[in-house]
């Protein structure tokens, strides 16, 4: 079976497993980089998310002013191709991390680039519940602090497991792209290690595992939105 496979993907088993271009370390990075991206991206995201249905005209914290700059800021971040993205942000990157090269400089273009379009989501999300509802604990004396989290997340959590799940699948997308210009990972390998070297097994090898990620974040998002739709259900 081994010699088989060293026969058939000879570039992919040249690699190895560790070292700067083993599996095992591209995995790791675009592992590393989906996760901390996707924490911070998605804190980001949700915060700004909340910031347009509370300050909307009508919202529990209405104020058009604010509604419409941080409207207008995530419309800009959204428009912006992440590549692009990625050398506008540098000078930045390079003062947060102290430099513009590998998977921690990759956390910031990958932030900036993912919270804008989860952020958008949430709105959508947060919209959807029931307007009754809110009109009800506000009846009963809720804070803002309570309608955040005890109406309006609770109520759409669902809907926000549904939007993370697409969300993240973006997110390793975008790695894919950011290992591509030095940030390693995946990317990384299936275009310097694959493509470049015209090493086809190595290029098809790294997207189906890019594949198999994806396809698991899938997998588990829709179990968490079953378990969850069975539990409202009781």
């Amino acid at each position: 079976m081994i010699n088989w496979f060293v026969k058939t993907f000879p570039n992919v088993a040249a690699l190895g497993w560790t070292g700067d271009a083993g599996w095992g370390t591209a995995i790791f990075q675009t592992l590393f980089m989906t996760f901390w991206s996707a924490i911070f991206g998605g804190f980001l995201g949700i915060v700004f998310g909340l910031l347009l249905v509370l300050t909307k005209p009508g919202g529990v914290l209405a104020n058009r002013f604010w509604h419409n700059v941080i409207d207008k800021l995530i419309s800009i971040l959204r428009a912006i191709p992440f590549i692009i993205l990625l050398a506008l942000i540098a000078p930045v990157t390079q003062k947060i991390v102290g430099t513009q090269i590998g998977m921690k400089a990759a956390l910031v273009p990958l932030t900036v680039g993912v919270f804008p379009f989860f952020a958008r989501q949430v709105q959508v999300a947060l919209e959807s519940v029931d307007a009754g509802k809110i009109e009800a604990a506000q009846a009963l004396g809720a804070t803002t602090k309570d309608l955040i989290f005890d109406v309006y997340l609770k109520e759409s959590r669902g809907e926000l497991i549904r939007i993370s799940t697409v969300t993240l699948i973006s997110l390793i997308g975008l790695t894919a792209m950011a290992g591509a210009v030095g940030a390693g990972g995946l990317g990384n390998t299936a275009i310097s290690y694959g493509y470049n070297r015209f090493a086809n097994d190595v290029t098809v090898v790294a997207t189906l595992l890019v594949v198999l990620l994806i396809l698991l974040v899938q997998l588990v998002g829709d179990l968490l939105v079953k378990k969850l739709s069975h539990q409202r259900r009781r």
